[in-house]
């Protein structure tokens, strides 16, 4: 009778974890471009101060203005549905592209 299995040693944990990661933050980072893109431009202002950080254990997008809510509510004719919901959609099939190549 022929026997299989896996083996797994830390190596192989610490890569793994390292592709997580960095598929969480390819991910992240191609839904900031996404969110800053579908932020309404007028002054150029929210789109400014839309920033990205990242910190040890999370990943941000900050619209970081005054009337932010108002226009991610659909106030502006340039985003009628916002832009959050739409870069969830958008973060949901980055994540799934991302990690089906680890």
């Amino acid at each position: 009778m022929a026997k299989s299995g896996m083996t797994l040693n830390q190596n192989d944990l610490k890569r793994l974890s390292r592709n997580i990661d960095d598929a969480v933050n390819d991910s992240m980072k191609d839904t900031y471009k996404f969110y800053k893109k579908k932020t309404p431009v007028r002054s150029g202002n929210a789109r400014n101060k839309t920033k990205y950080s990242k910190r040890t254990d999370s990943y941000k997008i900050n619209s970081n203005y005054d009337y932010a809510g108002r226009l991610d509510e659909g106030w502006s004719k340039q985003a009628p549905k916002g832009f959050t919901d739409p870069s969830f959609d958008y973060l949901e099939d980055q994540i799934t592209k991302n990690f089906r190549n680890i």
